[in-house]
């Protein structure tokens, strides 16, 4: 983003002056200005109409009485072209192109997008293809339709990628506090980078949204995120179209373990990122953290008046990954003393009826049941329909002495109903001027609690500087699978530890397996084949010269059944390594979006029959790999499972830096390389199977952002 543009982007958004382009679209939009409270001056235009909306039209963009800070373009998209294009020349501020028909419907469209780019100049342009932008806190809605929403005065910013999911986002009946809304269609001019940019400067911006249905620059996306951080504005985001497993990638088993939504996830990991699955779950976790603030720890402290919800804290906690610390014994002498008999001191507490409503019994029980470790609290109370609430009073009383323990403590809290519809618009506000946030939901509560705290101690451990590496473009010659003994002295040179073995003829085989000592591992070696196991090409635990000679002979026949080519003439004999206490797949790539890409997974059969795999992208810091490391299922298995030794997981580590320093080292000549199994040993690691993809006459141009 230009200077010009920064400043352009600050007048779109806070606009003196708007021009409103179209006719019947037009009307709307600048009904939506005036029912939001718009204070500035409107200028519709319109060559055929004297008046819209009851305000005087001009006939051009060449009439208007100077250059808008902001315009709506509502017009076919030939002349949306053409408007851009006068509106620039004048130096307008911004646009929103609301005008549908560009890249996103064929060839024509396309070539009318770049006009549209190349038109708008310094323009801060958004969509086309888009519903617009409204300005909350400023009173500027630049939106097609009936919107909804409100601000308390700060709140969040919410970027789609889905025109209709913005529109129903504002229409959510949740108590959200809005700050911006933002449809970003097309994003030919302004991107989600650029918003990011934009919204991270703003104080009244609390928290940042996004729907994301794809990214074009990941370098620019993470630049953008990492401000983000710096000026501690969390982002929470929910991507949309995830590719199915295996849509991209054919050659490798990573193909059927890395799909597209597995880069993104990584992506939103390495920058802090929380990702929800929904959009419930965007606006409640947004909710969350811009009223009551980031929690600095998983400890929760629970409060209900009923068994049951105590019971779905507990479930609910245990699956999104935050504790619940017991009471200390100073604590429960306390609690025992205030509590009805019949209560049970616990966490989750259920502070039982005969206190309820009662607010010099049940504040006492607040104040000393919070202060203990909590780090975030949560009270449930699903409210009484209007008509039915003589007893909204005690509901009352309770959240006002779980407000005054809140505020007293100075802890996240929220108040929150089992279900969404029980907790009625009055008594979120009531929460929201309270700083305790209304949320409307348990497993929607308990999960934003979460990703909160996950933030909370992630961006800490990012570094704002940290490099992105993203191919910008790439063109491969051909890509050609190397033999398994020129991959493994690939290897030697990457630091990745190899058996000791030889590669040797089938007459020769049973000297060399004499020489390095048994039991050996005997494979076919042939340049293509990668699954040896499917074809009868690898046997392993061979214990004398006879068994390797007959199995030779064995595999050779097996080769026949398969290939109708002549027998196969080299055999690598290795030492059998162990003993093994875990298997690891590797997997280093590169995706034209992301750049380079490490897939861990539990490694030789297992592979493919459990789900269990991390991915990384690089470059990626020590702390990264242990990270992703931990959360593979065998790193039970990798710590010493039921007596077993302990692996060195430094060693693992060292193995895991080297091959992607070495990899990024040899880009472009080296497309993939894939370590199934890298073995795990007490004392070591050793790359027993390997294929590498390499490149002849590889074009490629990589940038570090």
């Amino acid at each position: 983003m230009t200077p010009k543009q920064r400043k352009n982007i600050a007048k779109l958004f806070n606009p003196r002056h708007i021009a409103i382009i179209g006719g019947r679209d037009a009307e709307v939009v600048i009904g939506e200005c005036l029912r939001i409270g718009y204070q500035g001056s409107i200028w519709p235009v319109n060559p055929k109409r004297k008046k819209i909306a009851g305000i005087k039209c001009f006939k051009s963009i060449d009439d208007l009485p100077g250059p808008p800070d902001a315009a709506y373009i509502a017009i076919p998209r030939e002349a949306a072209v053409e408007a851009v294009r006068s509106l620039s020349n004048i130096g307008a501020g911004g646009v929103v192109c609301y005008t549908a028909g560009f890249g996103e419907v064929g060839k024509k469209g396309a070539e009318l997008e770049k006009a549209l780019i190349n038109e708008a100049g310094e323009l801060a342009l958004v969509g086309p293809n888009c519903y617009g932008i409204i300005n909350y806190i400023g009173k500027v809605a630049l939106w097609p339709f009936a919107h909804g929403g409100s601000s308390p005065g700060f709140g969040a910013a919410i970027i789609t990628q889905s025109g209709m999911l913005s529109s129903d986002l504002t229409m959510s009946q949740r108590s959200f506090p809005f700050a911006y809304m933002i449809s970003a269609g097309n994003q030919s001019v302004l991107q989600l980078e650029h918003y990011i940019d934009f919204l991270s400067d703003l104080p009244e911006v609390r928290a940042i949204g996004l729907h994301i249905e794809g990214l074009t620059n990941v370098s620019k996306f993470s630049t953008a995120c990492l401000k983000a951080i710096k000026a501690k504005v969390p982002i929470v985001a929910l991507k949309t179209g995830a590719s199915k497993i295996g849509s991209q990638l054919t050659s490798s088993h990573t193909a059927s373990l890395s799909g597209d939504d597995d880069l993104y996830q990584a992506l939103f990991d390495q920058l802090g990122i929380i990702s929800v699955s929904n959009p419930v779950q965007l606006i409640e976790t947004l909710k969350f953290i811009s009223i009551a603030g980031l929690p600095k720890g998983y400890r929760v402290a629970g409060l209900t008046c009923s068994g049951g919800s105590a019971t779905m804290i507990a479930d609910y906690s245990e699956r999104v990954g935050l504790t619940l610390p017991k009471p200390s014994a100073n604590t429960h002498k306390k609690l025992t003393k205030l509590l009805p008999h019949t209560a049970t001191v616990s966490n989750p507490l259920d502070y039982t009826t005969p206190i309820w409503g009662i607010t010099e019994r049940v504040t006492p029980v607040f104040q000393s049941f919070l202060s203990d470790s909590a780090e975030t609290a949560v009270l449930v109370q699903d409210y009484p329909l209007p008509g039915l609430d003589e007893s909204k009073q005690s509901y009352l009383n309770d959240a006002m002495a779980f407000i005054t323990s809140v505020q007293n403590l100075e802890i996240p809290g929220a108040i929150c109903s089992t279900f969404p519809e029980n907790m009625d618009k009055s008594t979120r506000e009531m929460l929201i001027e309270n700083n305790i946030a209304p949320m409307q939901g348990l497993h929607e509560t308990l999960n934003a609690v979460a990703g909160a705290a996950w933030h909370y101690h992630r961006r800490k451990s990012i570094k704002p500087n940290k490099p992105i590496i993203s191919p910008v473009s790439f063109k491969w010659g051909t890509v050609r699978n190397i033999d398994e003994w020129e991959a493994k002295k690939y290897l030697n040179t990457m630091k990745i530890s190899i058996p000791p073995g030889q590669l040797t003829t089938a007459s020769q085989a049973p000297r060399i397996a004499r020489k390095i000592g048994f039991p050996v591992a005997v494979k076919i070696v042939k340049e293509g084949l990668a699954h040896k196991t499917e074809v009868g090409a690898v046997a392993l635990n061979l214990s004398s010269a006879k068994e390797v000679e007959m199995t030779i002979a064995q595999m050779t026949n097996d080769y026949r059944k398969h290939f109708s080519t002549h027998p196969p003439d080299c055999f690598l004999v290795e030492k059998q390594v162990g003993p093994v206490l875990a298997e690891l797949l590797v997997n280093i790539r590169i995706d034209k979006i992301f750049g380079l890409v490490m897939t861990l997974a539990s490694g030789g059969i297992f592979t493919e029959l459990i789900d269990d795999k991390e991915t990384i992208l690089l470059p990626a810091t020590r702390r990264e790999f242990s990270t992703s490391l931990k959360n593979l299922k065998i790193a039970h298995l990798i710590a010493g499972y039921r007596g077993k030794p302990r692996a060195d997981r430094k060693k693992i580590i060292d193995a895991l830096v080297n091959l992607a320093n070495h990899f990024s080292a040899l880009v472009p000549l080296i497309r993939e390389v894939e370590i199934n199994p890298l073995l795990i040993l007490s004392d070591c690691v050793s790359a027993v199977d390997a294929a590498i993809w390499v490149a002849s006459q590889p074009k490629a141009d990589f940038t570090s952002a």
